[in-house]
């Protein structure tokens, strides 16, 4: 599960790390609360090269009739992302990637009681997540859409949640994009142990409404 995100790297230099042209587009940043049904940055390949653009995040079947037509699609499992029809086209040609500083997970306490995790990267550099897009169209409303791909925890990261978003290395995002050619599959793996760190945040988070960038503040655990 990977259900909301934090991005903090400003535009220009997100295009510069991703070697991508900017959109006009793009949603506003700094942004400590990125939620399902939003829209996120994004880097896809068109025409031989690396775009940086804004989709909704919540990938849409071509046959819903609407947007909210069926279940919310925030994640697609990789250990079935080939299989699923929702899933299977996309996975072999669009996919892309989701850039972001860190992502929140929840652990419940003794009384049942959500408490939020910070996770990012142990050197603090920015992630990049394996994503999948798709266009959704039905009568004169359009959308572009897309979905983080997860995959089971890693020993670390099982202790808050036993699902982590697949995490690409630098060296992996052309491969990931199908510019190095076939192989993609073989990315989705959790990410190694020492690569993410994580601390407890404040619940003020817990609210889709809640901004700033206090909400990455470490509390007491």
């Amino acid at each position: 599960m990977c259900g909301r995100l934090a991005v903090t790297l400003p535009n220009d230099a997100m295009a510069q790390l991703f070697a991508a042209q900017p959109a006009n587009d793009l949603p506003e940043v700094p942004n400590y609360n990125v939620c399902p049904t939003t829209q996120v940055h994004t880097i896809r390949i068109e025409g031989g090269t690396r775009h940086l653009s804004s989709m909704r995040w919540g990938f849409i079947p071509r046959w819903y009739e609407k947007p909210n037509g069926g279940p919310l699609l925030i994640n697609a499992r990789a250990e079935t992302i080939a299989e699923k029809p929702a899933f299977k086209t996309a996975a072999r040609e669009r996919r892309c990637l989701i850039p972001a500083s860190g992502f929140y997970e929840w652990t419940k306490d003794s009384e049942g009681g959500r408490d939020p995790w910070f996770i990012h990267a142990h050197d603090k550099a920015p992630l990049a997540f394996a994503g999948i897009w798709q266009d959704w169209q039905h009568g004169e409303e359009t959308l572009r859409t897309c979905a983080i791909v997860t995959c089971g925890a890693n020993t670390s990261m099982s202790t808050i949640h036993h699902r982590m978003p697949v995490i690409l290395a630098q060296q992996d995002w052309a491969l990931w994009l199908g510019e190095q050619g076939k192989g993609a599959a073989l990315l989705m793996q959790a990410a190694p142990e020492a690569h993410l760190q994580f601390y407890r945040v404040d619940r003020a988070v817990n609210s889709n409404r809640a901004s700033g960038a206090h909400l990455i503040d470490a509390v007491d655990a």
